[in-house]
């Protein structure tokens, strides 16, 4: 797919990612948010179903011949999946456990995968209303409001100051306390949802370094925007993340600037 036949998906994302953020909204105002558990024990919300129905809606309107694969209809089978090469992934609310918490942290996520490769990505922020967007070769951009979109790219650290550290608000655990430990002076800021890696690609943090578990939908989308605003998300080996694979769950990966040889020589060296 090139460059310009991804650029007129982008208006329409923008649109169907808010409508999704008006959807989340409308019950985060209510005191029912209708949670449950699904089998694997995490929480689903009415405002997760509500946004999967609208953007499965406006995907589906915007390239009927395209699948989609969200988090909450994720059940296609590997052989099927495997003949896809290129589908959008989706999580209709990344972040539902900052949803309930009612803290903000959490967003629409929305990206067009192609030969296992994020090509476009839309992460919105309904309460922040801001969204971030990206696409290859088009770079990446942040809108906040009504403002008018601003060009974001991911910063080098440099020498002498602190590193900015992004780590998840709900996922802290010792391995990564460990590894932080070894980057000398640095300031951590915790983040919910998939605004890590998006803190990232605007330049306000330097490293994000995931151990924990993750789905692909829950990377995809700012995988892209990480990746248009020059920045790389990689496994520990180098490569970087890959998707619809047949188990849909992420290695540990880690997120900065692009070919920043300290840290990608740091996260090989970690024994931990």
């Amino acid at each position: 797919m090139t460059n310009a036949t991804i650029r007129p998906y982008l208006p329409e994302l923008l649109k169907i990612a808010k409508q999704a953020g008006q959807e989340i909204m409308a019950v985060y105002a209510t005191a029912d948010i209708g949670e449950t558990s699904k089998a694997d024990n995490s929480p689903l919300t009415l405002a997760d179903l509500a946004s999967h129905q609208t953007i499965v809606k406006g995907l589906t309107k915007l390239t009927p011949d395209i699948p989609v694969l969200s988090e909450e209809a994720a059940d296609f089978p590997f052989e099927e999946r495997k003949q896809w090469s290129r589908f959008w992934l989706v999580d209709p609310l990344d972040g539902t456990k900052e949803f309930i918490k009612r803290n903000g942290e959490f967003t629409v996520n929305i990206a067009l995968i192609e030969n296992g490769k994020p090509l476009l990505g839309v992460v919105y922020a309904p309460v922040l209303d801001t969204c971030y967007y990206g696409a290859e070769g088009q770079g990446a951009h942040v809108q906040r409001g009504n403002e008018n979109p601003e060009a974001i790219s991911a910063k080098q650290h440099k020498a002498g100051t602190a590193m900015k550290i992004v780590a998840s608000r709900s996922h802290s655990d010792a391995r990564t306390q460990a590894m932080l430990d070894g980057l000398g002076e640095h300031e951590c800021i915790s983040m919910g949802s998939s605004l890590k890696l998006c803190l990232v690609a605007e330049g306000k943090a330097h490293f994000y370094p995931r151990l924990g578990p993750t789905m692909e939908w829950d990377t995809a989308a700012a995988h892209a925007v990480v990746n248009a605003a020059g920045g790389e998300v990689h496994e520990r080996s180098g490569v970087d993340l890959h998707y619809n694979k047949a188990d849909l769950h992420n290695p540990e990966f880690f997120v900065h600037v692009r070919n920043d040889e300290r840290l990608r020589t740091m996260i090989k060296e970690f024994k931990q």
